[in-house]
């Protein structure tokens, strides 16, 4: 790897984000950033009560803010990226400028939703299964410009899935 060891964990909600990027950061001996709860401790809310109260795009703004604070103050660290960090443009370009290393956890819709269903997290941008799976599509190919991509199975533990990356990110230096 380079200098920097900066990996951002993205995928669609209920992929396995958070639990993943904790392994595998285990797995590399980093430290691990979840930017949903940069977002919570930086403002007092969840990302859900931001975009209840104030909206998509204001929680979008507060995201990309924290976003660019750990890529100015870390050098190793495996990030969490929010569902839909890695969707904004701008979130990607400043991935990229501080040479971090994506990895898109690929999960069949039918496994995110039956997380989603099943979690006692507030999704306000996937309320019904009707409104994820269009988000599901939209971002498919979006998620997909990441530099690694991890097909991840519904039984999957999230240390094998960590073991996999690890084997990824050595075989790409």
């Amino acid at each position: 790897m380079r200098a920097n060891k900066l990996i951002a964990i993205t995928g669609f909600m209920g992929s396995g984000k958070t639990e993943i990027a904790g392994a595998l950061a285990a797995e590399l001996n980093l430290s691990m950033i979840d930017l949903d709860e940069v977002v919570t401790t930086q403002t007092g809310r969840t990302p859900a009560k931001l975009i209840r109260e104030e909206g998509e795009s204001a929680f979008r703004k507060v995201e990309t803010e924290a976003l660019a604070h750990i890529l100015e103050t870390e050098d190793e660290a495996v990030i969490a990226l929010g569902g839909g960090a890695w969707i904004e443009n701008t979130n990607r370009d400043l991935l990229i400028r501080a040479q971090c290393v994506s990895i898109f956890l690929d999960v069949p819709f039918e496994i995110c939703w039956s997380r989603i269903e099943s979690s006692m997290d507030e999704r306000p941008l996937g309320k019904t299964r009707e409104e994820a799976l269009s988000r599901f599509e939209t971002r498919g190919p979006i998620y997909r410009l990441a530099n690694i991509h991890i097909s991840v199975e519904s039984n999957e533990l999230p240390t094998h899935v960590a073991r996999k990356i690890a084997s990824q990110l050595k075989n790409a230096t």
